[in-house]
């Protein structure tokens, strides 16, 4: 064996567990696993039957782990089996439940024939002819499962049924023989029957019930096709997509989805990336727009180089921060744990007092151990283990299907609290591109004439606000004309020859020490200024000197969502900040147009500073979001208790992703209150399941302790009480933002 090395970072290894039936599973699994050598960290998660496991480098170790869980009396399997599992029919794995019911109605027929008037008592050779096969072959599981905790020194739901129906089965067989040859006893076979055939039902309608919370994980798996259309010297050729290398160029035909991320290279369409960041309506792309693995292509055909495959590509990062979500337990399930742990031991000591009680007050036996077997059938603790983790996945699969994911369970249960939200400005609350906001002539002057002028001499340099003037004038059809001698000096400006004439663009400062005079424009400088603009001049230079001609103003456009978005976090009683490096007059200038007061601003911030800022806010107790682009804003998504990245058209997808707790995959600003709404929501059902389970016991447990349920009654709760708690949980399903 190695020994790791301790500057070796721990190694993650996600394995599937099959066999986990409750709460107390969770527990045992848990504790095998971190008695490996080298294990840091355990998290299993019953609705996946998942272990999510942080280890020291060794060799072998995931062999290690998987016989671990093997010892512990579970079967190792395939980290993603539970979400691959074939769904195609509705019906799969109902075959032990429907034998169980056929001959389990049988012997529930005088039951049923009592309500009537009639005595359909079976004879005791025939109950015992139909009880045994369902006791033993159908609940064979039970024993299995239950035995291995036994040898862990420990309990789960599989050892209460075991024992109550085995005790209700043993019972009715000692009462059968005990009997004279033309006596028929009072025989319980019907509830060792009914309640193993029950218990299975509840177990089939969970399968299906988890089948449905896995539905987004399967639904992004099958974006990804198996094949591409490769170019190459010989035409197109059919490929698998893991055969794929970045530099490939392939052919997606009109309908096809995208086999992995890339550059347009040549065509034109409409791309649907509704699964992957929300937005319905699709989106044009032409040569030099990037593309998403996973996108539905529109009716034109394309020719994309590719930049990302396998593991690297977008939608696979999606698909491990789903599951990464799924799979992690959220802080409130720590206390289910731990009552969990104790549960089954306290239960068992809660039948054995029910059995002595009603024994030594002068009851029947069969009084009394029938009694205590409705207690143990009662008490399973599926739905606590089921109560969090369902509730997780169904919540994180319906907000990934709306352009929000959750990388964390965490993040998920504070989002919610969230009492202050702090944006950022560039690139969040605004579009992140500078624009020409306005371009102020001299009276008299030709406004597009010398628009042409400023573009075509801007027309070969790469800066924001070059490239802003070139877009105005191409929005306004503008032809420009031919430009010369065009030389840049760097912090100032651009000079160049147009139509035989010198002209100089740059800022106030450099056009002013060439002499140029800003006199005529002054009002127009002040009004500007005050709006926060970055300001520019357009000059004639000549033999009387530098003359202005224009003034230009530029700026950053607030999204669209910005404003209603604001307002809409504020009547939550949320209250609302803006972080910003700008100076405070443009900083100020930007707020008044989204909606927020003077006093909702930080200005003058530079980006080291941001994270002090947010963590002096959480200083007072409060809770804090922060919503930023994902790339210059990481430390502030940090130090939040909740960071939301937002995800951007200018390549800042992957690092987004990484940088928060939430990747909002849209630059909607309406997803920050439905990341808020679904994690709201989500905690929610995550309180109702717990309510209920506790609530079940609680009540149930004393009822049966009492006298009050028969074994049938009690199997029938303890599946209903599994089958409501997915049931809640699948409710989120129905969730979407702004409802």
């Amino acid at each position: 064996m190695t020994t790791p090395t301790s500057g070796n970072p721990p190694l993650r290894i996600d394995l599937g567990i099959h066999g986990m039936t409750c709460a107390s599973c969770v527990a045992r699994a848990e504790r095998a696993l971190k008695k490996v050598p080298g294990v840091a960290e355990v998290a299993v998660n019953l609705a996946t039957e998942s272990a999510r496991v942080l280890v020291a480098p060794s060799e072998q170790i995931e062999a290690r782990l998987k016989r671990a869980i093997r010892d512990a009396g579970y079967e190792p399997v395939a980290a993603n089996a539970a979400v691959d599992a074939p769904s195609d029919s509705a019906w799969a794995g109902f075959g032990p439940v429907a034998l169980g019911l056929v001959l389990s109605v049988p012997l529930m027929l005088p039951m049923l024939g009592d309500l009537l008037g009639q005595h359909w008592m079976l004879p005791a050779w025939l109950q015992f002819a139909l009880a045994t096969p369902v006791q033993f072959v159908l609940g064979a599981r039970f024993y299995k499962a239950g035995w291995h905790a036994l040898l862990a020194r420990s309990g789960n739901m599989d050892l209460l049924v075991s024992l109550g129906t085995t005790a209700g089965w043993a019972l009715s067989v000692w009462l059968w023989l005990q009997s004279p040859a033309d006596e028929m006893p009072h025989l319980y076979f019907e509830a060792s029957a009914v309640v193993i055939t029950l218990v299975l039902l509840g177990k089939w309608l969970e399968a299906r019930a988890k089948r449905q919370t896995t539905s987004a994980i399967r639904a992004l798996h099958a974006l990804r096709p198996d094949v591409a259309h490769l170019l190459g010297l010989d035409g197109e050729m059919d490929v698998p997509v893991d055969e794929l290398l970045a530099g490939d160029r392939l052919v997606v035909r009109p309908g096809e989805r995208f086999a992995v991320d890339g550059l347009v290279l040549e065509g034109q369409s409409q791309v649907d990336e509704s699964m992957l960041t929300g937005e319905p309506l699709p989106v044009a792309k032409k040569e030099g727009d990037p593309i998403t693995g996973g996108t539905l292509n529109g009716d034109g055909r394309l020719v994309i180089t590719v930049k990302a495959v396998g593991v690297d590509t977008v939608l696979a990062h999606i698909i491990t921060l789903v599951e990464d979500a799924q799979a992690g337990k959220a802080p409130i399930q720590r206390l289910v744990d731990q009552v969990s742990a104790v549960f089954v031991p306290v239960v068992l000591v809660l039948a054995l007092a029910t059995l002595l009680g009603w024994w030594f007050t002068g009851h029947a036996f069969d009084v009394a151990l029938i009694n205590a077997v409705t207690v143990l059938v009662i008490a399973c603790p599926c739905a606590l283990g089921l109560a969090t983790p369902v509730a997780i996945m169904a919540g994180t699969g319906v907000a990934a299907q709306h352009g929000i994911l959750i990388k964390d369970a965490q993040a998920l249960e504070l989002a919610h609290k969230a009492q202050v939200v702090v944006f950022d400005k560039t690139g969040t609350l605004t579009v992140g591109q500078a624009r020409l906001t306005d371009f102020v002539v001299l009276p008299g002057q030709d406004e597009a004439r010398w628009l042409a002028v400023a573009a075509a001499i801007q027309s070969g340099s790469s800066h924001p606000l070059a490239r802003a003037v070139v877009a105005a004038a191409a929005e306004r059809h503008i032809s420009l004309p031919e430009v010369s001698q065009v030389l840049s000096t760097p912090g100032k400006g651009l000079q160049g020859t147009v139509d035989n004439q010198d002209y100089v663009i740059g800022n106030l400062a450099w056009i002013g020490s060439l002499g140029g005079q800003l006199a005529a424009l002054d009002d127009a400088v002040a009004r500007l200024q005050t709006a926060g603009a970055t300001l520019a001049a357009l000059a004639h230079r000549g033999s009387e000197g530098v003359q202005v001609l224009a003034l230009m103003a530029f700026g950053d456009e607030p999204k669209e969502s910005a404003a209603p978005a604001i307002a809409s976090l504020r009547a939550r009683g949320i209250r609302v900040m803006m972080l910003s490096g700008d100076q405070q007059v443009a900083a100020q200038a930007m707020a008044r147009r989204v909606g927020l007061t003077p006093d909702e601003v930080i200005s003058d911030v530079l980006p080291g500073d941001k994270a002090a800022h947010v963590s002096a806010l959480k200083q007072g107790g409060q809770t804090v979001v922060m919503v930023g682009d994902g790339i210059n804003d990481a430390p502030a998504l940090a130090a939040a208790d909740v960071g939301m990245a937002m995800a951007n058209a200018g390549g800042g997808t992957d690092v987004a992703m990484h940088a928060a707790g939430i990747t909002l995959m849209r630059g909607d600003l309406a997803l920050v209150a439905s990341a808020l709404d679904i994690s709201r929501r989500t905690v929610a059902k995550i309180r109702q399941n717990l309510f209920w389970a506790f609530v079940y016991n609680v009540v149930g447990i004393p009822l049966a302790a009492f006298g009050v349920l028969n074994p049938v009654m009690a199997g029938a709760a303890m599946a209903l009480s599994s089958v409501s708690v997915m049931a809640n949980a699948l409710l989120l399903k129905r969730w979407r933002p702004g409802l």
